[in-house]
């Protein structure tokens, strides 16, 4: 994702802007198709954001996973409550960047929420993140590493 992200900042829950380079690199990355508007984005968020947690921010070492939020908004101001309400401490691309459109067309997002799963390179491991973690909940991850083809020591 490295590839597809290069260049560019990626913006935090608490509003700070991060290199997407820094923050990406040698992770798998799920990128998070949602709206603040919409009901089942709203339900998946609580969901997602659990496993992010037990899997980053409280495992040790944590996890080399990262969500990238892309809004399928209306406003960035939707966005940003959205991102303040409910979900993770995980990044968003800004909402005025048009890669946000051009991610939606590369990877076939016609509904949120989805959460497609890709390598450093942007290539799909799975396009059913949003139906894996549902059902599989953390065991799904040591899929996606595997996958992804990137060094790791987690064992969660």
């Amino acid at each position: 994702m490295v590839d597809v992200l290069g260049g560019r900042h990626l913006l935090t829950r608490d509003g700070a802007w991060v290199e997407a380079e820094a923050a990406l690199q040698n992770k798998v990355v799920a990128l998070y198709f949602a709206a603040g508007g919409c009901a089942s984005s709203r339900d998946f968020a609580p969901l997602l954001r659990s496993f992010y947690a037990k899997l980053v921010a409280e495992a040790r070492p944590p996890a080399p996973l990262e969500v990238v939020f892309v809004s399928a908004d209306r406003s960035e101001q939707e966005m940003l409550d959205f991102m303040r309400e409910q979900q993770g401490a995980w990044l968003a691309l800004s909402f005025y960047d048009p890669l946000r459109h051009e991610l939606r067309t590369r990877y076939h997002i016609s509904v949120t929420p989805r959460l497609v799963v890709v390598k450093p390179s942007g290539e799909v491991i799975t396009d059913k993140g949003r139906k894996q973690v549902r059902e599989q909940g953390l065991a799904c991850f040591q899929n996606w590493v595997a996958a992804a083809n990137i060094f790791q020591n987690f064992s969660g």
